[in-house]
């Protein structure tokens, strides 16, 4: 599915269809609309192949019309009374005018954009666009991993109360979302880093304000990752 939105008047807006300085979100787009898409932008067809693959690592890649950006985000999945965490590669597609989304299924983080929940959004300043994006991306993973360490810790009070198979399975499911976080935001970071070179997206004073500022979310969960698996670890 496609959808249109561009900054009016200072708020994100719905559009009928697109125009230059608007923001293209594609949600599991068919190949029809991938095909439209590739045709009217001249895009290289493996930027959509790379954006599709749920097993696709953060990297950064350009052409001579466009450039590909992929970001890992963080995914929480609840079934019955178990939430799991993991994460979805989010593909960003930068053309002359626009900029363009590309994700296998709806995102909180996108819904954020799409809803207006994010001030100061200018679709039509591309590389800011983009920035606020990825910083909204670097925050959700904070908060997910404030979630983990709340269920982390009601797990191992369970477990001092009697020792289940329930709890030890939750516990490693824990590990489990963690190791996907570390590997995903590891990866982010080696994105970003080439970003802040300046090399391949052009980047203004402010952008690089910006993007040191997503750097800095990035590290410090990173961080929280390294501490929250050591205590799980000596906790197993």
């Amino acid at each position: 599915m496609l959808s249109y939105y561009k900054t009016i008047d200072g708020h994100i807006t719905q559009l009928e269809a697109c125009e230059p300085g608007c923001w293209i979100n594609c949600i599991a787009p068919t190949d029809a609309e991938i095909s439209g898409l590739i045709e009217d932008f001249q895009i290289e067809p493996d930027f959509f192949r790379a954006a599709m693959d749920e097993e696709e690592s953060s990297h950064i890649d350009t052409e001579d019309y466009s450039t590909l950006v992929i970001i890992d985000m963080p995914v929480a999945e609840t079934s019955g009374d178990n939430v799991t965490y993991s994460t979805t590669p989010l593909g960003i597609i930068i053309t002359e005018k626009n900029v363009i989304t590309v994700c296998t299924r709806g995102n909180p983080v996108l819904d954020e954009f799409t809803d207006g929940a994010v001030k100061g959004v200018q679709t039509n300043l591309k590389t800011r666009f983009i920035l606020h994006l990825m910083l909204r991306i670097a925050t959700k993973y904070l908060q997910y991993l404030k979630q983990i360490d709340k269920l982390s810790s009601h797990v191992e009070r369970e477990l001092r109360k009697s020792m289940k198979n329930k709890e030890l399975i939750n516990l490693l499911d824990v590990e489990k979302s963690l190791v996907y976080f570390t590997t995903s935001l590891k990866s982010n970071e080696v994105t970003l880093e080439k970003i802040l070179r300046g090399r391949i997206i052009k980047l203004y004073d402010e952008d690089e304000d910006l993007l040191e500022d997503v750097i800095i979310e990035v590290k410090q969960a990173i961080e929280m990752c390294s501490i929250y698996s050591n205590v799980l670890s000596n906790t197993m």
